[in-house]
C-alpha cells in the first residue's frame, strides 16, 4: 500500500522502526511506540465499530494524557478528524465548538460529563462518547459514555486500514484573542512541512522528500522532549507530533496547571532534554521555581529551552541563560494558520517582537481596504504573510476564510494578522496584532512591544497594555498589571523601567495594578476585558 506524508501513516513507520522505544510519559503512564500503535489500533476499530468514519469529526475533550495521543492516532488512522476541545470552555463555547466543528464523537474526562450533559441535546449529531476514568466520580450513564479501557478490550490491534492520503485533515480549533474559536483546516501533508518541520528538525539534511524517509532519519537515542502546555494548545499538540516522528520520547505535564517545582522534578526524573514553553506566561513560574531552590535539582540533562505559540520576552530568555549559561535558547514565530514562520533571529533589537529572514514563502503584504494587495516595499509597512504549506481555511467559515486567505501574482498568501516591516537588508521585523495598534499622535504603537518592556520588571507578573482616549494625542497607553506576591508598583517606576527598552512615546501613561490579568480560555490575551479595566479607572494607581 503506498504511503503518503500522512501523520498515521509515517507514525506507522516509526513504530515499525523502533517499537521497544520510549513514545510518551505522562505522569504513572508510560507506553513504548509498539504500545502506542496497538491502543491506537483498538481504539481505531472500536470508534469505526461506533459508525466514525473518513471525514467524520472526534472531540478530545482532555487533560494532558496518553489518551490523547492515543484518540489522535486513532482518528488518523481511520481518516477521521479529531478536534481539540478546551477544557477551560463555559457551556456556551462548549456548544459552540460541538456544533461549528459537527462532531459526531467524543473521548473526554470523566469529569466532564456534567458539562456535555447541559449542551448534548443542542448537538445532536454527537452520538458516540467515551470517557477517560478520573477521580471526579461523574456517572456517565446518561451520556451512554463507555469507559475507555473496556472499549479497546475486545477490539483488534491489527493494522488493517484503507490506503490514507495527504490531504486527510488536521483541524486545529483556535481561540484567537476575540470572539468564537475556530477550525483552521490543515491538510496532513502541509501540516507536516509548515508546523512539524518535514522530519527535519533534528537532521542536518532537513526535511525529507518521501514518506519512507521518516524512519531512516530516526537517530540511535531519543531526545526527551517536554511539551509544557495542555496537548489542547496547538503548540503542545504539534511538538508531540515532531517528537513521535523523530522517534523520540514525548513527556506531558501531568498536572492542571504549571507549578514550577512539579515541573522541574518531572525534568530531573525523565533526564529531559529540551523543554518547550508557551511564551512568558510559562516562562515566569519556571524561572521563579529556579530562583527560589538553587542547586535544589541536577538539571543537567538539559541542552534547550524552546518557545512558540506566544511572546517569549527577551528579559525571560536571558534569565533562562542565567541559568543554564551552555543551553540553547529558541524563540519560534507561529501560530495555528501559520506552522513555524521561523526563529527570531535576533537583530533589531528594541524593535518589534522580533526579526525573521525572508524567503520566497514568507514575506510582508500591503492589506489596505479597496486596494490590491502585493508585497511591500523595503521600509514600508504590511501585513506578515506565508505561502506555499498553507491550511485550506477555517471550518464553516468561509467569510474568515477569503479575509485571510488572499492571491498575489497568481500565489496564495496566509495573512496572519501581524503587522511588520520589511528592512533594507531585507528582513522582517514583527510588531504585533494590528486591530490591537494604539494610535498616540499619529505614533503606531503595539501593545505586545510594550508588555515585553514591562515584563523586565522584577514586580511584574503579567501585563496588558491598551490604548485609552486621550483629549491630545488621541489615544493614551495604558498598562494593566498583576504584580508579584506582595510587591508594590508605581507609575514612575513603570515608565522609569519601560524606557531602558522603548522609546519615549511608547510608555504607559496609566498604570491599572489588578490581581489577574485578564485572558480568554486559550490564555491569549482578553485586549476587550483589559479595555474595560483601564476606562473603569476603579484600578489605577499613580
Amino acid at each position: 500500500m503506498t504511503k503518503h506524508f500522512n501523520l498515521a501513516d509515517m507514525f506507522e513507520l516509526v513504530a515499525d522502526k523502533v517499537p521497544t522505544r520510549s513514545a510518551l510519559v505522562c505522569g504513572e503512564q508510560r507506553a513504548t511506540f509498539g504500545e502506542l500503535e496497538q491502543r491506537a489500533n483498538r481504539l481505531a476499530h472500536f470508534l469505526a465499530s461506533r459508525g466514525v468514519k473518513a471525514g467524520d469529526h472526534v472531540g478530545l475533550y482532555m487533560y494532558n494524557c496518553n489518551e490523547y495521543l492515543e484518540g489522535m492516532l486513532a482518528c488518523f488512522k481511520l481518516r477521521a478528524v479529531p478536534i481539540n476541545v478546551n477544557y477551560r470552555y463555559v457551556e456556551e463555547e462548549l456548544l459552540y465548538i460541538f456544533d461549528n466543528a459537527n462532531m459526531v464523537a467524543c473521548i473526554h474526562h470523566q469529569e466532564f460529563v456534567p458539562h456535555i450533559e447541559k449542551v448534548r441535546a443542542d448537538a445532536p449529531d454527537l452520538k458516540t462518547f467515551v470517557y477517560v476514568t478520573d477521580d471526579s466520580g461523574e456517572d456517565a450513564s446518561a451520556l451512554d459514555s463507555q469507559e475507555y479501557e473496556a472499549s479497546l478490550a475486545d477490539q483488534s490491534d491489527a493494522r488493517d486500514f484503507g490506503e490514507r492520503s495527504d490531504e486527510d485533515l488536521f483541524i486545529l480549533y483556535t481561540g484567537g484573542t476575540t470572539g468564537m474559536p475556530k477550525g483552521v483546516m490543515w491538510p496532513h501533508k502541509a501540516v507536516f512541512f509548515a508546523a512539524m518541520g518535514g522530519g527535519g528538525w533534528f537532521h542536518p539534511d532537513g526535511a525529507i522528500t518521501e514518506p519512507e524517509q521518516i524512519a531512516e532519519r530516526i537517530g540511535d537515542f531519543a531526545i526527551v522532549g517536554m511539551a509544557l502546555a495542555p496537548l489542547m494548545h496547538g503548540a503542545c499538540w504539534w511538538y508531540a507530533c515532531i517528537q513521535l516522528l523523530a522517534g523520540n520520547s514525548v513527556i506531558l505535564n501531568p498536572g492542571h496547571h504549571l507549578l514550577g517545582e512539579e515541573v522541574w522534578d518531572i525534568v530531573e526524573r525523565e533526564k529531559v532534554n529540551s523543554v518547550s514553553i508557551v511564551g512568558d506566561a510559562m516562562a515566569v513560574p519556571l524561572l521563579d521555581a529556579l530562583a527560589d531552590n538553587p542547586d535544589r535539582w541536577d538539571l543537567s540533562s538539559v541542552f534547550n529551552v524552546g518557545s512558540g505559540g506566544a511572546v517569549f520576552s527577551e528579559s525571560k530568555q536571558e534569565a533562562f541563560k542565567a541559568h543554564f549559561p551552555n543551553v540553547f535558547i529558541s524563540n519560534s514565530f507561529g501560530s495555528s494558520e501559520s506552522g513555524s514562520m521561523g526563529f527570531d533571529g535576533g537583530g533589531k533589537k528594541g524593535q518589534g517582537l522580533g526579526n525573521v529572514v525572508k524567503s520566497e514563502f514568507m514575506s510582508v503584504i500591503s492589506d489596505v481596504e479597496g486596494e490590491p494587495h502585493r508585497h511591500v516595499e523595503s521600509g514600508e509597512m504590511g501585513i506578515f504573510a506565508r505561502s506555499g504549506y498553507i491550511p485550506v481555511g477555517y471550518y464553516n467559515d468561509p467569510v474568515k476564510t477569503a479575509k485571510t486567505f488572499v492571491e498575489v501574482d497568481g500565489q496564495r498568501w496566509l495573512l496572519l494578522g501581524d503587522e511588520a516591516r520589511l528592512e533594507d537588508d531585507q528582513s522582517i521585523t514583527v510588531y504585533g496584532r494590528g486591530s490591537n495598534c494604539i494610535n498616540s499622535g499619529g505614533e503606531k504603537i503595539f501593545p505586545e512591544e510594550v508588555e515585553q518592556a514591562l515584563k523586565a520588571h522584577p514586580a511584574i507578573f503579567d501585563c496588558l497594555v491598551v490604548g485609552t482616549p486621550d483629549e491630545r494625542f488621541g489615544s493614551r497607553v495604558a498598562a494593566i498589571v498583576q504584580l508579584r506576591g506582595d510587591a508594590t508598583l508605581t507609575l514612575d517606576a513603570v515608565q522609569e523601567e519601560a524606557r531602558r527598552h522603548i522609546a519615549g512615546y511608547k510608555v504607559p501613561r496609566e498604570l491599572h495594578i489588578v490581581s489577574e490579568v485578564p485572558r480568554a480560555p486559550s490564555g491569549k490575551p482578553a485586549y476587550p476585558k483589559a479595555l474595560e479595566i483601564a476606562l473603569s479607572g476603579d484600578c489605577q494607581v499613580s
